[in-house]
């Protein structure tokens, strides 16, 4: 079907203009300025004045937890949570059960996207100790990335060889997105906490979690893997920045696609801080952890410094008993977020910022994994487009969560941006709360 936008706010590019978007055969054909005319034949007519029309998000972070771990997350569900959050792309993880650490577990991962996934797709392979031979196999225009566990997370995948990190910097096909925590740091830290807890010396809640997975932990990998990328001349994602004291290693005095080290931070470093544990417990307890207000101040600031290039959400959802029962010893690390991303950045950032989301969200992922014709609005792309009304005030609530898990540390939080339609290769997929769910995604190719 033939869709004809009409009368949009497009934010594309650093640009904010009205137009018309004609989309056919899945593309964007034309974008027809205020004055010009168009015959618009038998298209699909969509009044969009007042609302505003953005490339559809790119979250290259997420943890959509099939196969093995369907219990919590699946990609059919979490898919339609992106789709409802205005993500028309994801880069899932492979943290699943069996953890995607072979050419062959990849494939079936695809295999699975294709026949379950409303939105666009790739799928990271897993670096272990002892599979450089599947690592090297990987073909960087097909797959998204490697994803390096420098501490250990949700999964436990972690690579401490450091002769395996070598190898690996000096022979990864292509992007290497990489977790930084150092092990031995919080290890330590976990043994002194749960001994000051059996003595009664410390309360094992939602609190101590920055004082077991500090900025110093984060540091001190983050650092590492910096230094290993420049000396292999490795490309380098370092994800969830959580701290002030690691953006330091970073750049922006060059354009993005010029960076081989590159940064992501997520909306809850940005949000919360360390005084929302005791409000919110261990629903915001993630791997790295929420510090302090200083450091949320800090990420707040590269965002619009250049020093952190993308957004991305962690998404990584558990039941809620598997957060709240037990200490914080046994509680699990992260949580829903993907369709709330947009919303929540809104919040940050103020609607003014709008441009700066686009670039962050939309247009830098599309640059920095090099996707094939898609994160702008531009005729002959990939028609991934989501409609967004402003000043459209509603609470955020579990009541209306799609995550299959059926919670979100948001819940209450009230925002100010709605998406109202999400178009995935020019296919309508979300529209007011109606999924439509004839078509499926497609899988990312990459220009490399």
């Amino acid at each position: 079907m033939n869709y004809y936008i009409e009368n949009a706010t497009l934010v594309n590019e650093g640009q904010t203009f009205v137009a018309s978007v004609f989309v056919s055969d899945g593309k964007i054909a034309k974008i027809v300025r205020e004055g010009e005319t168009f015959d618009t034949g038998s298209s699909q007519i969509i009044d969009a004045q007042g609302k505003y029309l953005i490339p559809g998000i790119i979250d290259e972070h997420v943890h959509f937890r099939e196969p093995g771990l369907t219990h919590k997350a699946d990609i059919y569900t979490e898919s339609r949570a992106a789709v409802a959050g205005g993500v028309t792309s994801f880069m899932d993880m492979p943290n699943t059960n069996p953890q995607t650490t072979t050419q062959e577990l990849l494939q079936q991962k695809f295999d699975l996207a294709a026949e379950k996934s409303l939105a666009n797709y790739s799928f990271y392979l897993g670096a272990t100790n002892d599979n450089l031979a599947e690592v090297v196999k990987t073909d960087p225009k097909q797959v998204c990335g490697i994803k390096l566990f420098m501490g250990s997370s949700t999964g436990n995948m972690l690579v401490d060889q450091n002769e395996v990190l070598v190898r690996l910097f000096r022979e990864s096909p292509c992007l290497i997105a990489a977790h930084c925590e150092d092990e031995q740091m919080i290890h330590a830290n976990t043994v002194r906490c749960k001994d000051l807890a059996a003595k009664g010396e410390v309360i094992a809640d939602a609190g101590i979690h920055p004082f077991v997975r500090t900025s110093e932990a984060c540091y001190k990998s983050s650092s590492k893997a910096v230094d290993m990328a420049e000396k292999f001349g490795a490309r380098l994602h370092v994800m969830h920045i959580s701290t002030k004291a690691e953006l330091p290693l970073f750049r922006n005095d060059i354009p993005l696609k010029d960076k081989k080290i590159t940064a992501e931070t997520c909306p809850h470093y940005l949000w919360f801080d360390e005084h929302d544990y005791e409000d919110k417990s261990f629903a915001i307890k993630c791997n790295p952890a929420i510090k302090s207000s200083r450091d949320k101040k800090a990420l707040l600031d590269a965002l619009r410094t250049g020093l952190i290039d993308t957004i991305g959400t962690d998404h990584a959802p558990h039941l809620l008993e598997e957060k709240l029962t037990g200490d914080y010893f046994t509680s699990k690390s992260g949580f829903p977020s993907i369709q709330h991303s947009l919303d929540v950045m809104v919040n940050v950032l103020g609607k003014e910022s709008l441009p700066l989301l686009v670039q962050l969200m939309c247009h830098n992922p599309a640059i920095l994994y090099q996707i094939v014709r898609r994160g702008f609005l531009r005729e002959g792309y990939h028609a991934d487009m989501v409609l967004v009304e402003m000043n459209a005030n509603h609470c955020i609530s579990n009541k209306n969560e799609y995550s299959k898990c059926g919670w979100t540390p948001y819940d209450s939080l009230e925002v100010h941006s709605l998406v109202t339609h999400t178009f995935v290769n020019g296919n309508l997929v979300y529209e007011n709360g109606i999924f439509h769910e004839e078509n499926r995604g497609e899988r990312l190719i990459f220009n490399r």
